[in-house]
């Protein structure tokens, strides 16, 4: 009874599942063809939407090469029509070449047939010049060769005349040129010991507070005086000039040593020899510190560089010298910058120019102290201490007397009577300058037929008024040419003077 439970509780397991399995296969079987139609649907409304897609861009396409198409034939036609317009301009191009082709023949016909007239013309006026000849042969009574010969021999003549006249002009000249020449050296000598203005670049002024100042100065029996003179080197001009003394040196520097220690031992009070001579040992400390001060300032202001110490300390005492009234360290900084101008339009180097130019004068620091003119005593010391060769030359160059001058020596030269000759440059005393016109307009009245003259521009021109019926107008030209020459050679002056004449023809008369 128990097994047959059993089997039967078993078959019917077994039947269970076997019924299980098939309606869960049954059920697999129905989810699997319900899936599998709705993919069909899903298929097929893909291949529906495809299509469509295919037709639009069948469509899209068919539109594209149709507008494809239509601009290909728009430009094939605008090409065509192109190649005709380029094809119609050459058509011109030719056409007009070929007229011009036509025009250049006809002027080239032209200019052959001038050519035959002008050989026809020259060949007639050979004949007309052979006959000429001809017949001036038969009035001279000479033939051609004869009155070559005549007018050479004539020529000869009056060229050998002309050079004698102009070898004695030239030995006149040479004699006084040597005359010039000693006189230049006294003048030379003179000036090392003597400036060429004396009053105004020997003497310095110092304005004392009250004349009780001046016993002072002097001292118990003269001993500061003297001990003020001993330390300085400057004499000392204690006269009746109200409240002031006057220092008198040759020497530009000792002077300005003099005048700092006069001025400090004024405001100090304190005046004897022991303070005399600490506040000169002082006071020349300081003066050469500005020298030195002062030659450096010239090189920075200028562009010089390199400059050896010695050449600026010799520089810097050119503050304390004057020629002709100018100050010789602004001479030199204005002929620095002239010379470079000149050396850079002639293409040279304006660095060295520059150079030479600052350097030109620095002998007149030492040439109280050195024999020789002031350009050898410069060339000297820039051979110490300064390599450049340009330079050499310049310096020694500068007022064009040695026997070769270079075109440092010229440019030098050039900026130095720039800087000399400017207006307001230099001084002179009125009497000077009144004797300077009135030996300029005397010249110009010593030649024969000159009306008036007057010398303008502060001597720097003079206009001569001639005589028309005396002078004719080469006359005039001759007249200017023989004035300078006189003016050359009787006078000494800057720069350079202006010689104009003026001749003047009035033709009057009256209408009744």
């Amino acid at each position: 009874m128990g097994i047959e439970i059993v089997l039967a509780i078993f078959f019917a397991f077994l039947i269970g599942a076997i019924f299980g399995g098939m309606a869960a296969f049954l059920s697999r079987q129905m989810v699997f063809n319900r899936k599998l139609r709705i993919a069909e649907r899903k298929a097929a409304r893909i291949i529906v939407e495809a299509k469509g897609r295919a037709e639009k861009v069948i469509q899209e396409a068919q539109g594209e090469s149709q507008k494809t198409k239509t601009a290909v034939e728009n430009e094939y036609r605008e090409r065509r029509n192109e190649l005709h317009r380029q094809e119609t301009r050459l058509t011109q191009k030719m056409e007009t070449l070929e007229r011009k082709l036509e025009g250049v023949d006809q002027r080239e016909r032209n200019l052959i047939n001038r050519e035959k007239d002008i050989d026809t013309t020259r060949n007639s006026l050979e004949e007309l010049k052979g006959k000429q000849l001809k017949q001036l042969e038969v009035i001279s009574g000479m033939t051609n060769d004869e009155a070559k010969k005549m007018l050479l021999d004539t020529m000869e003549v009056e060229i050998r005349q002309e050079g004698a006249r102009r070898l004695r002009q030239w030995e006149s000249k040479l004699k006084e040129e040597a005359d010039e020449k000693s006189q230049e050296i006294l003048a030379q000598a003179i000036q090392r010991s003597a400036s060429e203005i004396v009053a105004e670049s020997t003497v310095s002024t110092v304005p004392l507070p009250s004349d009780e100042m001046k016993g002072r100065l002097i001292g118990r029996e003269g001993r500061n005086i003297r001990a003020l003179e001993q330390a300085t080197g400057v004499d000392l001009i204690i006269d009746d000039t109200p409240e002031a003394v006057t220092l008198s040196s040759f020497d530009p520097v000792r002077r300005e040593v003099a005048r700092l220690v006069l001025t400090r031992l004024i405001l100090d009070g304190r005046i004897h020899p022991a303070r005399i001579e600490e506040v000169v040992g002082k006071a020349k400390e300081e003066v050469d510190a500005a020298i030195v001060n002062a030659g450096e300032q010239a090189a920075i202001q200028v562009g010089v560089h390199g400059l050896h110490p010695e050449l600026i300390k010799l520089l810097g005492r050119l503050k304390f010298r004057t020629s002709y009234g100018q100050n010789v360290l602004t001479h030199s900084i204005e002929t620095a910058y002239t010379a470079g101008m000149i050396a850079a339009e002639l293409g040279a180097n304006v660095t060295l120019a520059k150079r030479a130019g600052l350097l030109h004068d620095i002998g007149k620091a030492v040439d109280r102290e050195i024999e020789g003119n002031h350009a050898a005593i410069g060339a000297d010391i820039v051979k110490q201490w300064d390599k450049s060769a340009e330079v050499l030359k310049g310096v020694a160059e500068h007022h064009l007397e040695t026997s070769n001058t270079s075109v440092w020596g010229f440019i030098i030269s050039a900026a130095d009577a720039i800087s000399s000759a400017r207006p307001g440059a230099r001084r002179e005393s009125l009497e000077n300058y009144i004797k300077r016109l009135k030996a300029l307009e005397d010249i110009a009245n010593s030649f024969k037929g000159v009306d008036k003259s007057y010398a303008i521009q502060a001597g720097r021109e003079v206009r001569i008024l001639v005589k028309p019926e005396d002078i004719d107008d080469l006359g005039a030209m001759r007249l200017a040419r023989d004035i300078v020459k006189k003016v050359e050679e009787s006078l000494e002056y800057p720069g350079q003077i202006r010689v104009t004449v003026i001749r003047e023809t009035r033709a009057v008369d009256y209408a009744k």
